[in-house]
């Protein structure tokens, strides 16, 4: 599938109205929420009335193509507006090629995004018309179509803004209601099979933006009728739109219940710094802990104070700009060194070109103002790599579970219930899953694992959703089950149980084979399986894997399965 070319998909969605679909088969960024590496779509969309409007043009990955296809079907030059559901510099250098052939296009933004906008333009002496729409205004493009706007900011899309279109009922979302998932279908008919991957887009991009995802739901709660979301990325939301709203609703309701927030104040200036807090902020809601994102840069200093005095512990990352720290991000730091009890967690992260100095006076201000960091500063020259993302959110779990261990120790234990005590009775054979995909490799230690099915052979592994490997384990992942024997166990078993260090290699001093799909075999295991992930089930705090198994082997027919016994259901 990834060898297919990237291109352009253009139909007819609406009267009026076309999409265009520029398609990517690979995984595009090296950005947490396109690990599944399943493709993208980057939607635009084209209403032809008395005016014409292009909303939401893709990045500069399908520049090239996108302008040739769209050239191939208007004039260019006829075009009125440009609506942008969001700024930023990869979306620039389509919208600068644009107004090179069309230099008299409006652009149609939010304040926020004008102010980006007119930044990007006149670094490179660009003279653009740019219209902002703060809310509740509208665009007349004639023959029925008016354009309403509405402001759905979070924290990494401050100039976040829906635009609703009067004549087709559609709702053009942005970033709300996507998914990284690229194939034929426009539309999203058997919605069910895009279940995983919305959920997963959720997780990567929203949840940590519950509280303002929230109140953007209230927002297109209360405009006219809507038909279907258009979203900027995968199918258009038409037969699940209702389902999703529903799941987006419970989804930010979950995540704001939670007992423990992490504050993540961040600046981005080319947007590497907000990829490497994203990442960690993965880590730490699937860790189930609330994150109160906080962008530095359009949060004033009183909001920021108010919203990280009650925090169970913070985060703080920064671009270096000029040798330095962005000035949002040292006020930001002074308002944490007055506000924050040292003794809650702390931890540092940020991106830089040369030498990092931003990430230095971070971390020296905690330290020397009596904060305890968490995990060494995280350094990221220029992007960040896929190994150094799995790292952030592995960085950002450890962080969570730091929180949740210490919340644990002042909270007194109480008895195991008759039922707690019957739940552990409940036994299972211990065993090693491990994985590797591309540069990525990961194991655990499980003994939540059942025979599920004969035809075809089938089993079922609960993973925690803190588990460093649950990010491996989707439909189409393959993975290695390794069985221990009883007697034997034990070298294997307190390996696997001891803490890593976020990014550390799970194998190292452990002898291993590969199996024919890649997996690490453990040479010291009685049994292996080679699984492939059919299907995962979301239940409670874990997730069950439901895999089919294409290979094994028996490698010591004489010994018995080790088995973990337990005393309560309440822990492993």
């Amino acid at each position: 599938m990834t060898d297919k070319p990237r291109d352009v998909q253009v139909l007819p969605i609406a009267e009026n109205t076309r999409i265009l679909r520029s398609r990517t088969w690979g995984r595009l960024r090296f950005e947490i929420e396109y690990a599944r590496q399943r493709g993208t779509t980057a939607n635009a969309y084209l209403i032809e009335s008395n005016k014409t409007a292009l909303i939401d043009p893709p990045g500069e990955s399908f520049t090239p193509i996108f302008l040739q296809t769209l050239k191939d079907r208007v004039d260019i030059n006829k075009i009125d507006y440009v609506i942008l559901g969001h700024v930023n510099p990869n979306r620039a250098v389509t919208l600068k090629a644009l107004l090179e052939i069309a230099p008299k296009l409006t652009f149609v933004c939010s304040n926020p995004g004008a102010i980006a906008l007119r930044s990007f333009f006149a670094d490179e002496g660009y003279d653009a018309k740019i219209k902002v729409m703060r809310g509740e205004e509208t665009l007349n493009l004639g023959q029925g179509h008016r354009l309403l706007f509405t402001p759905i900011p979070t924290p990494r899309w401050s100039d976040g803004l829906a635009t609703y279109d009067s004549k087709t009922q559609i709702l053009y979302t942005d970033k709300f209601f996507g998914a990284h998932v690229c194939g034929d279908q426009v539309f999203d008919e058997g919605s069910s099979v895009y279940a995983n991957d919305r959920r997963y887009y959720f997780d990567c991009l929203m949840a940590p933006n519950a509280r303002q995802v929230a109140t953007s739901l209230e927002k297109i709660a209360s405009l006219p009728p809507v038909r279907f979301y258009a979203p900027a990325h995968g199918p258009i939301v038409r037969e699940g739109m209702r389902d999703l709203t529903a799941s987006y609703r419970q989804w930010s309701a979950e995540q704001k219940g939670k007992d423990v927030t992490v504050a993540l104040l961040f600046a981005s200036a080319y947007g590497n710094t907000a990829t490497i807090g994203q990442a960690i902020a993965r880590g730490l809601t699937k860790a189930g802990v609330n994150v109160e994102a906080i962008n530095c840069e359009v949060t004033p200093p009183d909001e920021i104070q108010r919203r990280v005095e009650n925090c169970s512990g913070f985060i703080i990352g920064s671009p270096t700009l000029g040798g330095h720290a962005p000035t949002q991000i040292q006020t930001a730091l002074g308002i944490v060194l007055s506000t924050v009890p040292k003794t809650v967690p702390a931890a540092v992260f940020g991106s830089f070109g040369w030498s990092g100095e931003a990430i230095d006076l971070l971390e020296s201000k905690l330290r020397n103002g009596g904060y305890q960091l968490a995990f060494d500063p995280i350094r990221v020259k220029f992007k960040p790599t896929e190994v150094i993302l799995k790292t952030c959110e592995e960085a950002g779990t450890d962080f969570a579970q730091t929180i949740r261990k210490a919340k644990k120790v002042r909270t007194r234990r109480e008895p195991a219930s008759n039922v707690e005590q019957a739940v552990g009775r409940l036994v299972g054979s211990l065993c090693v899953l491990t994985t590797k995909q591309g540069d990525l490799s990961s194991a655990m230690l499980a003994s939540w694992v059942s025979q599920a099915t004969f035809t075809p052979p089938g089993l079922t592994v609960a993973v925690a959703k803190e588990r460093a490997i649950e990010s491996l384990l989707y439909q189409g992942s393959p993975f290695a089950l390794n069985i221990l024997g009883e007697g034997k166990h034990l070298g294997l078993m307190k390996h696997f149980l001891k803490p890593f260090n976020p990014g550390e290699d799970r194998f190292a001093g452990v002898e291993t084979r590969e199996a024919e799909n890649g997996s690490p075999i453990l040479e010291d295991a009685i049994a292996s399986l080679e699984c492939t992930v059919q299907r995962r089930m979301e239940c409670g705090d874990h997730w069950l894997v439901y895999a089919t198994v294409a290979a094994g082997n028996v490698s010591d027919a004489d010994t018995q399965t080790a088995v973990h016994h337990r005393k309560t259901g309440t822990h492993y």
